[in-house]
């Protein structure tokens, strides 16, 4: 059988990789942009895209995101070897009116809680919550089969809402109590993760 890089003719897969970067760039970032500092999300994903082009006769027809995933999370993990300092994001223009006591004791009760669940289910979590992910993709990202996923997902989901029951009040050491976990509205993570605590 014919090495696929070598008998297709460039211009199909200059298209193939036009069509790959148009429809998957966009999440593909996103992607980066909840896990590392803003200055290295841009690399990151040129990372990846530059090794689906070098490995374009392994990337699966119909499957080419969980792919995608699946590569950014081997790029993400050297990446965070390499135990670069993380800048200091950029400013906002405008001031956020929310309480910072009432975000801190958020955020830090979603870190503990996050923190407490293996890498595992850490990463089925937020593959669900930030990045859309169910089902089939999922499935296809694991490397494992569709029921295999679902029972992942359920199973991460009990040990969150274990894990943000023994955090409750941990956080509000020194009398300030702990919020919802709705109502932290500067970061991704307290959303989601409390989006997932309720599906």
């Amino acid at each position: 059988m014919p090495d696929a890089q070598t008998a297709a003719p460039p211009p199909a897969w200059d298209a193939w990789f036009e069509d790959l970067f148009r429809s998957h760039a966009t999440a593909l970032h996103r992607y980066f942009a909840r896990r590392a500092p803003a200055d290295d999300v841009q690399d990151l994903t040129a990372e990846v895209l530059a090794t689906a082009w070098r490995r374009r006769d392994d990337v699966p027809a119909g499957a080419e995101l969980p792919w995608l995933y699946r590569t950014a999370g081997f790029v993400l993990a050297n990446h965070r070897r390499k135990a670069r300092p993380v800048p200091v994001a950029v400013l906002p223009d405008e001031a956020d009116d929310a309480d910072p006591a009432h975000l801190v004791l958020a955020d830090e009760q979603v870190r503990l809680a996050l923190a407490a669940l293996s890498p595992r289910d850490r990463r089925v979590l937020l593959l669900h919550a930030w990045d859309g992910l169910g089902g089939a993709e999922l499935a296809d990202v694991l490397g494992i089969g569709r029921g295999g996923a679902d029972a992942a997902l359920s199973r991460a989901r009990a040990r969150l809402r274990e894990a943000w029951s023994a955090t409750d009040g941990t956080a509000s050491e020194g009398g300030h109590g702990t919020p919802a976990p709705g109502a932290a509205r500067g970061g991704g993570a307290s959303t989601s993760a409390s989006a997932t605590q309720k599906r």
